[in-house]
């Protein structure tokens, strides 16, 4: 069996039992870096959530229930995207092996399969408080609009920052009972992180993309693409500092301490996004699917350094 293009030839998926490949590749399984991006605002909520509320071990249950969500529902979504989308992957190079347009399984099939997979969802769901699962079902018409979306609008890449960084908003609430200005000020950041890193990733269709007529914020953008990453990298940047600083506010009255704290808590996180525009040197996307990759490491200093902060805050209170 031929592995699909864009797949990791040395992945545990591609070694798997021949039946059982198709599945796991309809989920993406051997391309991981999905359901984390799709994990990952969830842990960022619990982290905005430890500036006002702090650490509590309740928060390594929610993490866990969002990473299992989140790999069962990128799997469910990725199969739904699938088989909307067969007839536009079998006339794109980097798609045509996926196991739709490839045959090595029915569209009767991956019906089922997605059916299994928003099941180990539903279980996910009815773990989380009763606020949670309001919100994770708002979710619901975002995914299932999503694959269309490339066929109306020159910008899927929003449409996928809603839907991408739903967990945000469950992950809050889930901790705290609540939800808060703060919050729906990182959620519009993570939006435009979304259409920066999947503006670059859609770069390496491009071509394909513009003789099919898919359309994509890489295409809209035009000879301006690294600028209008850049600028959504940016506004992520600013709307992220605003919302942790507006947190710090409800716990920390002095102004020196959430400025500037606030500020410093994302360094790392803009730093690395400066790295990455860096590297994007349109009209040569050969690297493009390693900077959509790498934007995990942004995440990552932000669940780290949100619980640092508020942890050195409150024992030198």
């Amino acid at each position: 069996m031929t592995p699909i293009k864009d797949s990791n030839t040395g992945h545990w998926v591609n070694r798997s039992p021949a039946n059982l490949r198709p599945y796991l590749q309809l989920s993406r399984l051997d391309r991981p870096i999905g359901y984390w991006l799709l994990a990952l605002p969830g842990w960022i909520g619990l982290a905005l959530a430890t500036l006002s509320h702090g650490f509590a071990q309740s928060d390594l249950k929610w993490a866990a229930l969002i990473l299992i969500g989140a790999i069962a529902m990128r799997g469910a979504g990725c199969t739904y995207n699938d088989i909307v989308d067969q007839d536009l992957d079998a006339q794109v190079e980097r798609t045509a092996l996926r196991p739709l347009p490839a045959g090595t399984v029915s569209t009767k099939q991956a019906w089922i399969w997605l059916l299994a997979q928003c099941g180990i969802g539903l279980i996910v769901l009815l773990l989380m408080p009763r606020l949670a699962q309001y919100i994770a079902l708002g979710s619901i018409p975002l995914v299932a609009a999503y694959p269309f979306m490339k066929r109306i609008t020159w910008w899927p890449q929003v449409w996928l920052g809603f839907t991408f960084n739903w967990a945000v908003l469950v992950a809050y609430a889930a901790k705290t009972g609540e939800v808060s200005v703060p919050l729906f000020i990182l959620y519009a950041g993570l939006i435009f992180w979304t259409i920066g890193y999947d503006t670059i990733y859609a770069c390496q269709d491009i071509e394909d993309d513009a003789m099919i007529g898919v359309k994509s914020t890489a295409r809209r953008f035009g000879n301006k693409i690294r600028l209008g990453a850049g600028l959504c990298y940016a506004a992520f940047a600013i709307m992220g500092i605003i919302a942790s600083v507006k947190t710090l506010a409800t716990n920390f009255p002095d102004p020196l301490v959430y400025y500037f704290v606030g500020i410093g808590l994302w360094a790392p996180s803009i730093y690395f996004l400066i790295v990455f525009i860096g590297k994007f040197r349109p009209p040569n996307f050969e690297n493009s699917l390693d900077i959509f990759k790498s934007n995990w490491i942004v995440a990552a200093f932000l669940i780290f350094n949100m619980p640092m902060v508020n942890f050195i805050l409150v024992n030198s209170a």
